[in-house]
């Protein structure tokens, strides 16, 4: 429907928005404090990757939309304070000059604020719907539990050293700010799935990946089972391990495939 093909759209374009800030800002404010060369090289790298994700989404744009229609949704970006103000939150923080803080809000944007975006792939799934899709974002999320994670667990070795007062004003910081950011998602995902009937299912799927963020940072959960049960479709839908589509009809795979290598000979060069 039209408004199926519209809220596909801003969703893919407020995701485009998130990774690319992450790419470019969230990840490379986070290698000035790396302890290690290593830890330096897996910062850029999960930059690469979040910039491959933003690309990523664009190519669902070109398939599903005209240049006009894309041109909207971006305008609809730009003129959203709700989108705009997701993104600023977390960005503030990245000037931080605790590098703890920085992690925290890295964290909170990979695992909590991209997954009210994903819902929608993710519900389209359940019903057969855009399978291409679905397979694309299951090697997205595959990604992104990485990314949550690891930023989450260089936040708890940081922790370790630091003073118990510390340790308490950045609990109380991390909270403060899960619950800016959660206020954020459900005012977000109340405007981008208007007309559709599942909003009090996203409401659970956002409590469920706030508790997802805090498990990362170290913390207990906030939400309790009865706010974070989520539709089991869905999550069937969102396991990196869910089946697989490799038919013809239904989509093209959501497992990484090596490429072959085959030994050049001197007649490859015989032009």
């Amino acid at each position: 429907t039209d408004l199926e093909r519209k809220t596909t759209t801003r969703v893919f374009t407020g995701l485009t928005l998130l990774d690319t800030s992450q790419a470019t800002i969230g990840e490379l404010c986070q290698i000035e404090h790396a302890r290690t060369e290593h830890e330096q090289a897996i910062y850029t790298n999960i930059a690469f990757m979040q910039s491959i994700h933003a690309r990523s989404y664009s190519s669902i744009f070109s398939t599903l939309c005209s240049s006009e229609e894309i041109d909207e949704a971006y305008r609809w970006a730009v003129g959203n304070d709700v989108l705009q103000q997701r993104v600023t939150t977390v960005l503030c923080e990245y000037e931080s000059e605790d590098p703890l803080k920085r992690k925290i809000a890295a964290t909170m944007l990979s695992s909590l604020l991209l997954y009210a975006g994903f819902y929608l792939p993710l519900y389209f799934a359940s019903r057969g719907k855009m399978m291409n899709t679905a397979d694309m974002i299951r090697l997205i999320l595959r990604d992104k539990a990485i990314h949550g994670y690891y930023s989450g667990y260089k936040f708890q070795r940081g922790l370790e050293l630091r003073s118990e007062n510390d340790k308490k004003n950045l609990e109380k910081f991390t909270m403060n700010l899960l619950d800016t950011l959660y206020d954020l998602e459900v005012e977000y995902s109340g405007q981008i799935y208007e007309g559709f009937d599942f909003h009090d299912d996203v409401f659970d799927f956002v409590r469920y990946n706030a508790n997802k963020a805090l498990m990362n940072l170290g913390y207990p959960a906030k939400y309790s089972e009865e706010e974070t049960h989520v539709s089991p479709e869905i999550l069937a839908a969102l396991s990196p391990a869910a089946d697989e589509n490799h038919d013809f009809f239904s989509g093209s795979g959501s497992s990484y495939i090596m490429g072959k290598s085959v030994e050049t000979d001197d007649d490859d060069w015989d032009f």
